[in-house]
């Protein structure tokens, strides 16, 4: 059973009112995305991703949005508890209802299960399969709010990213940036981080992370406690 909440270096996530507790997915995107001036966290859940984003960009203004009542309750006692509380907003909203001016960054730990058989805890279900936000309403908004130099960055598993990345160039979001994430050297990556501009780069930068590599451990350190 997972702890009722997770000790950073800076903050503190209480986790027993969400569905989605602390995990990898999350401390690498909120480790990984590019964030400055206005931020959208799409699918809050925790906060984790928008308290992450908060400490390593000391000037940008990070809303949090999830359509989880219990996850925004959850989401917005982490953030008051932190330091980072006047630079984050809690609100309980689906993306496809958000309306707001163009954000610099947009980040999502999204709903990554397509077709799949939906369990008993409905709380869980919306966190985790995509009934709740298919990738076309993703990116939907992602284009709507997204500025025109802005970057959406994501976290998918692998054998999603295939469709990932098509339903983002039928919305006019190109590759910037590409992460294979492993969690052994032989074995091929579990995860991609991906980031996404309106504009095609001349050269989509990627990399690749095994988990607890050296690398791995240099990008986290600000973070996890020893």
């Amino acid at each position: 059973m997972a702890n009722d909440f997770f000790h950073f270096r800076q903050f503190t996530v209480k986790q027993d009112k969400c569905a989605m507790k602390v995990g990898t997915d999350g401390v690498l995107l909120g480790a990984w995305a590019n964030a400055n001036g206005r931020v959208l966290d799409v699918g809050t859940g925790t906060g984790l991703i928008a308290l992450m984003l908060a400490q390593r960009f000391p000037k940008c203004q990070v809303t949090g949005i999830d359509i989880d009542s219990n996850a925004c309750c959850q989401a917005h006692e982490n953030v008051m508890s932190s330091p980072f509380s006047e630079r984050i907003k809690v609100f309980e909203k689906s993306i496809q209802m958000f309306n707001a001016d163009s954000y610099d960054f947009i980040v999502c730990n999204p709903p990554f299960f397509m077709d799949a058989l939906l369990g008993p805890d409905e709380q869980r279900n919306i966190a985790r399969h995509t009934a709740s936000l298919s990738y076309r309403d993703l990116f939907d908004s992602v284009a709507r709010l997204l500025k025109g130099d802005g970057e959406f960055s994501a976290v998918i598993p692998s054998d999603c990213r295939d469709a990932f990345e098509q339903e983002a160039v039928f919305h006019g979001l190109f590759p910037s940036r590409i992460c294979a994430v492993k969690t052994t050297p032989i074995k091929s990556p579990k995860r991609h981080l991906l980031a996404f501009r309106k504009t095609p780069v001349q050269q989509v930068e990627y990399t690749e992370l095994l988990i607890g590599s050296n690398e791995y451990q240099e990008m986290v350190k600000d973070f996890y406690i020893k």
